[in-house]
């Protein structure tokens, strides 16, 4: 931890902005009380292609920029096949040139995967086309199997996330200041290198919390998968927060699973492939999505109905007026400062109804 503990002020000072625009707090548009984002994975069908999930992920970054969304993050994740965002970095360059305004971001590059010098560098790059729009959102997980992630790695020893600390330190310092004269990349550039893009810390647990806390940097918690551990990461985070260059006080948000259609049942009925799915990888199967007619013929077993249900307990779905009730409520329960909304439908068209419909419940200046 000492390494990215108490890191230098250069270190992090190029997250600062040059622009009067504020890269991290947005501004809450129309009637909503917190600025909305959202989260996608470009999930691809059981019938449908990579490509086709991709082009679903431009026409909602598109749709999101005209309804009033703040920002758009993207995914890193590897050897599954419902899910076709496995390099954010390319992603989010193509997200950018169909987009004008919207921020993009990774939600997010799983460190442990990368050399902290190639991140920077894809990120300087992102910024240097884009500048102001780019989030760069750090995880610490593999976001894999372990051998997929070792052959992202290049390496056949042990796997461990033990290493994060002094990875993280290294990407700081890449994308700002650079290293001491002693230390051994004091003469590594990233290229290019100028303004930085705000570097985010995500997590399912305590420690990011805690490391976002320590270095002053803005925290999104993934409660879409780990709700019971919501309440206790935040409040690790704001206990251990230092002011730093890139923020004065605290900035968090949390990733929540909002689904809305006209009717209650049409909205289980969109949610229930998103459990089915999950319910197929945390078996260790993980496959295509499937189809809501899928879901409603397969047949669960006890423990598999437990799973589906626990699932959809921690979702948001309903009518665009529940699922704003329901949004305002966890928003309230954990004051947070920016909610970022996931809904990885099997469906293009519902999908792109049901951010339509939660942008016009929150008076979205884009749906008027």
């Amino acid at each position: 931890m000492d390494t990215v503990a108490n890191p230098d002020r250069t270190a992090l000072g190029a997250h600062g902005h040059a622009d009067q625009t504020d890269p991290i707090r947005g501004t809450a548009r129309g009637r909503s009380t917190v600025p909305l984002s959202i989260l996608d994975l470009a999930p691809v069908g059981v019938e449908t292609t990579p490509g086709e999930a991709l082009a679903t992920t431009t026409e909602l970054a598109r749709a999101a920029e005209r309804w009033g969304f703040h920002r758009l993050w993207v995914a890193e994740h590897h050897g599954m096949p419902g899910i076709a965002s496995s390099s954010p970095p390319v992603v989010i360059a193509h997200l950018a040139a169909a987009t004008s305004t919207l921020r993009l971001g990774s939600g997010g590059v799983m460190l442990p995967n990368h050399a902290p010098l190639v991140v920077a560098e894809q990120f300087g790059t992102l910024q240097a086309l884009h500048p102001g729009r780019i989030d760069l959102g750090i995880g610490r997980a593999p976001g894999t199997d372990q051998g997929t992630a070792r052959a992202l790695r290049r390496t056949s020893g042990p796997l461990s996330v033990d290493d994060f600390p002094q990875q993280l330190g290294e990407l700081l310092r890449f994308l700002g200041d650079g290293f001491t004269a002693d230390h051994p990349y004091a003469e590594v550039n990233s290229i290019p290198h100028g303004q930085a893009p705000p570097v985010w810390l995500l997590g399912s647990s305590g420690f990011s919390a805690q490391v976002a806390g320590a270095l002053g940097l803005p925290f999104a918690f993934a409660h879409h998968f780990s709700a019971r551990n919501t309440l206790p990461a935040l409040e690790l985070y704001r206990q251990s927060f230092q002011p730093s260059e890139v923020l004065d006080e605290p900035y968090s948000m949390i990733g929540a699973q909002a689904i809305a259609a006209d009717t209650e049942q049409e909205a289980l009925d969109l949610a229930r492939p998103m459990a089915l799915s999950m319910l197929r990888l945390r078996s260790g199967n993980p496959g295509r999505m499937p189809s809501p007619e899928e879901a409603r013929e397969y047949r669960y077993s006890a423990m598999e109905q437990s799973v589906v249900d626990s699932w959809l307990a921690d979702a948001i779905y309903g009518t665009p007026e529940s699922v704003h009730a329901e949004l305002e409520a966890l928003r309230e329960s954990t004051e947070v400062d920016e909610l970022m909304l996931t809904a990885n439908m099997y469906d293009r068209t519902a999908k792109l109804r049901s951010y339509e419909l939660i942008a016009r419940a929150y008076g979205l200046p884009g749906v008027d």
